[in-house]
């Protein structure tokens, strides 16, 4: 006797789109950059303002990211990536390694953008404010016209939030 799958109801994780695909990114070194955790497709999509299907490939090298895509082909330094939360929380290592590479004592402008874009994105308070702790534990590396920026970007997407 054979016996054939029963009709599902349609559950939670059936209702939603469940996108499963390939990993645009690629380690192309045997030594993994300890700040490789910190490269996604997401952040390189918006570091270089073009849509995550416009990637085509991002390669992990020893020391830089490879970006190749839809009018993009370019080198980026990890110290480019800010912390997300999806990985380990930044370390003091972290930090010596950033300021390494940065021009200036202070984390490039597209942090800022990025850190606006997640607390803009945000679906929830809780999410914000998982954002907003992640801001507070690299903050030493923000000038305070940037901190000011993101603190009136947190309130406002606070405020929306609570309605």
């Amino acid at each position: 006797m054979v016996s054939t799958p029963e009709p599902r109801s349609q559950s939670v994780l059936d209702s939603r789109s469940l996108n499963i695909r390939e990993s645009k990114i690629i380690h192309r070194s045997a030594i993994v950059h300890h700040l490789a955790r910190f490269v996604t497709e997401e952040t390189v999509a918006l570091l270089f303002k073009i849509a995550p299907e416009q990637i085509e490939r991002i390669e992990c090298w020893q020391y830089v990211v490879y970006v190749h895509g839809v009018g993009v082909s370019c080198f980026v330094s990890y110290a480019d990536f800010p912390p997300i939360l999806a990985v380990d929380a930044p370390t003091a290592k972290d930090f010596v390694r950033w300021r390494k590479r940065w021009r200036s004592k202070f984390a490039p402008q597209f942090w800022q953008e990025f850190y606006t874009h997640q607390f803009e994105c945000a679906f929830s308070i809780a999410k914000l404010f998982e954002w907003g702790q992640l801001v507070g534990l690299v903050k030493s590396a923000l000038s305070e016209a940037v901190l000011q920026k993101l603190r009136t970007v947190f309130a406002s997407e606070k405020m929306c939030l609570e309605f």
